[in-house]
């Protein structure tokens, strides 16, 4: 059974920081990239960070960093800075391509964790 479990969200001061996990299991996790997602009431999910299976890596905020463990079957992302804004639903997605033209063979979704940013 194929498993994206985010954890770690939760409520945090404007300014604080914040680290989510995503725990995989069900498939070959180092063979895939994974990604963080985010949406906020009203507003369409959207990409924030991503990671290959060759630990590339971009991230659409500069206070948000993604990272991988692959020991652990685990992805990360490292919150800092955190803002009003940031609050939204954040999700794990997990990736597999294959050929030139990166075809997707496989895709899952995490079921998300809240982020609340308030005082």
């Amino acid at each position: 059974q194929v498993r994206l479990v985010e954890s770690g969200g939760g409520l945090v001061q404007p300014g604080g920081s914040l680290r989510l996990s995503c725990a995989a299991s069900g498939f070959t996790f180092s063979g895939y990239t994974m990604s963080w997602y985010r949406q906020a009431p009203g507003k369409e999910r959207e990409l924030v960070a991503a990671i290959t299976s060759g630990d590339g890596s971009t991230n659409y905020r500069d206070r948000f960093t993604i990272s991988r463990d692959n020991a652990k079957n685990t992805v990360y992302l490292q919150m800092n800075s955190l803002k009003p804004e940031d609050t939204a639903v954040y999700y794990c997605k997990a990736r597999k391509i294959r050929g030139v033209f990166g075809t997707v063979v496989a895709e899952y979704w995490g079921q998300g964790t809240q982020v609340t940013v308030s005082s």
